[in-house]
């Protein structure tokens, strides 16, 4: 999904696009962020030197100090301070806007665990960069079997190798506790670098990997949602969506984060509608609610033993209805009160359409075409060439 110039480093400066809201395709780096301060020459606070570095395409981002004074730009290659070592990360964002992520995220600028900057990123710290990401692919593969072999109950969801190819990653997720003790000697000996085993959960998984919603859209997860909020069954039902786990679960297998969207606006919809409206009693029979539609402000009604028979009722007039039958009062019928739906033709669109064709003119027209074709037949010359039957004439 990335540009096919994004792993293309010149002076440690990645090609790229070259947008500052982020790349064009939507897949060299997530969670960006529009820095609509890029143009503006001038400086907010010359003493505030933290930047915003991402590490695997966005998949993890951190706070760190340029201390050196460092001209930066987006994303550009940089080395910086790990707890061992050194990382490679890619410059996402800079300036007064980091103030706001690191607000977000509660991080202070007096946090003594935001390391510094120590270089960009020459040749040799590219290469050296790069050789590590080749190499998680088959980490990862490798990682699976011998968690398999070893009877190791965890999903390995992904592997990411630390700048200087000395420290590796792996992220499993499990609803348990697992015992991986002797699972990570056999990788250190295999891998030969320092192992780490991260638990993350199933949301973040699918936020690391990344893929496809039903929607055609990439994943919420992998793009712009930073907190993972609870989603919960009742945000189906308020929204009156048959629940159906194939349909309201994402690649994750939890419900989707975007039935929470518009759960706000239904809740404030709701309140409209009137309680306890269960049945209305009229002289016809006990009519018995069916749907709700919630967004229209309409609710529907059937007779009882009157199967397919629905009646849309305004909540308005289901709300009169109601106190008729408080104050023991019953309506003759509920199709006195019901929403009449008229469907609109335009006749000019389909005399366009259609026009004045009927069955009669097409064989009219097919009758003359065959006659034009046998009144030509009769009067063709005879002859393979017609001007030679021509000259013969003449002589």
């Amino acid at each position: 999904m990335g540009c096919s110039t994004c792993t293309t480093a010149k002076d440690g400066v990645v090609a790229g696009c070259q947008t500052k809201g982020g790349c064009n395709s939507g897949g060299c780096n997530r969670m960006n962020v529009f820095d609509w301060f890029a143009e503006m020459p001038i400086s907010f606070n010359e003493n505030f030197n933290i930047v915003e570095i991402s590490f695997k395409k966005g998949s993890r981002k951190g706070f760190y100090r340029n201390t050196k004074n460092l001209e930066l730009i987006k994303g550009q290659l940089v080395v910086v301070e790990a707890a061992q070592g050194y990382d490679v990360g890619e410059v996402s964002l800079q300036g007064e806007l980091v103030k706001l992520q690191m607000k977000k995220r509660k991080v202070t600028e007096r946090d003594d665990t935001i390391r510094p900057i120590l270089h960009i990123a020459n040749e040799f710290d590219v290469n050296v960069f790069l050789d590590a990401r080749n190499k998680e692919r088959e980490t990862l593969v490798r990682a699976r079997a011998m968690a398999k072999t070893m009877n190791v109950e965890m999903k390995i969801g992904d592997v990411e190798f630390q700048g200087d190819n000395k420290k590796v990653t792996i992220f499993y997720t499990h609803d348990g506790r697992v015992d991986f003790r002797e699972l990570v000697k056999v990788y250190a000996r295999d891998f030969k670098v320092k192992v780490e085993m991260r638990q993350i959960g199933a949301r973040q998984e699918a936020a690391r990997v990344g893929g496809v919603g039903t929607c055609g859209r990439e994943l919420c997860c992998s793009t712009w949602l930073n907190d993972f909020k609870s989603v919960t069954t009742q945000a189906v039902r308020y929204q009156n969506l048959a629940i159906n786990t194939d349909k309201m679960s994402g690649q994750c297998g939890r419900l989707k984060c975007c039935l929470n969207y518009e759960l706000d606006t239904y809740n404030d919809a709701l309140k409209a509608f009137p309680k306890h409206a269960d049945k209305i009693e009229t002289d016809e029979g006990t009519a018995y609610l069916r749907k709700t539609e919630i967004l229209k402000r309409q609710m529907v009604y059937e007779y009882e033993g009157q199967r397919g028979n629905f009646i849309k009722l305004d909540i308005a007039d289901v709300k009169e209805l109601l106190f008729m039958n408080k104050g023991g009062k019953k309506p003759k019928s509920l199709q006195d009160f019901a929403i009449i739906e008229t469907v609109k033709v335009d006749e000019s669109k389909h005399e366009d359409l259609v026009g004045q064709v009927t069955l009669q003119t097409l064989e009219e027209k097919e009758r003359k075409k065959r006659r034009g074709g046998s009144n030509q037949n009769r009067n063709k010359p005879k002859g393979k060439n017609p001007n030679q039957n021509r000259d013969n004439r003449k002589k």
